[in-house]
């Protein structure tokens, strides 16, 4: 598919920054002092969560229940939804919002948008109904949809910096159809355990989280 993209960040979010928080991190302590690290941020962000236990519920059942792929899809959305639930309980700058007219009403009011990503995703038939599609890559589809903000991906995996997003999709550590639904303005980085000490501080400023992602195509021109 290719992304459809705004021509500009919202307004007045020119510093807008997409965090998607991976489902791994529910069963570590870790979750917690992400969530703490986010609320010291002073630009805006919008909090993606990832599918956590719930989409680890999807996967067990279907091979038992017999569901077929494009159903697994959206229960796996809606994983993604009951995770963002309960992220949204943890903290107390965080604001579930589905759609990007309320992403934008809640960064305005100072809050962080926790992205209940159901609506529009399911709304949009050029996505791809399968398990190429995760977390990862709606965050993304998200990302291109707000003017092509910047996106951090949040692991349970310290990646390192300068790595290729192919090596990264073969290695299985980012899904099959992040490449197409990656915006080219999209600065995407990754980050992991080793960077949540600095975290905080590094929300406060302002700064990017995580090491940058190398695009072949990029780095080719």
């Amino acid at each position: 598919m290719t992304v459809r993209q705004t021509a500009s960040r919202p307004e007045g979010l020119d510093d807008l920054l997409v965090v998607k928080l991976g489902g791994s991190s529910a069963a570590t302590s870790d979750l917690h002092r992400w969530i703490a690290a986010m609320e010291a941020a002073r630009r805006p962000l919008v909090l993606v969560p990832g599918g956590g236990p719930f989409a680890d519920t999807v996967r067990l059942q279907q091979p038992v229940i017999g569901f077929d792929d494009a159903a697994a899809h959206r229960m796996a959305i809606m994983a993604m939804e009951l995770f963002g639930v309960a992220l949204a309980s943890l903290g107390t700058r965080l604001r579930p919002a589905p759609t990007e007219m309320e992403i934008v009403e809640a960064c305005h009011a100072g809050a962080i948008a926790v992205w209940m990503p159901a609506r529009l995703t399911l709304a949009d038939a050029r996505i791809p109904q399968d398990w190429t599609v995760t977390s990862d890559s709606l965050a993304a589809w998200l990302a291109a949809h707000l003017g092509g903000a910047p996106l951090a991906l949040v692991k349970q995996v310290d990646v390192g910096g300068g790595r290729d997003l192919a090596d990264l999709v073969a290695e299985g550590i980012v899904d099959p159809a992040l490449p197409a639904m990656l915006s080219p303005r999209t600065q995407l980085t990754l980050a992991g355990p080793a960077d949540l000490p600095g975290a905080a501080e590094i929300f406060a400023r302002g700064a990017a989280l995580g090491h940058p992602v190398r695009r072949r195509a990029q780095a080719a021109a």
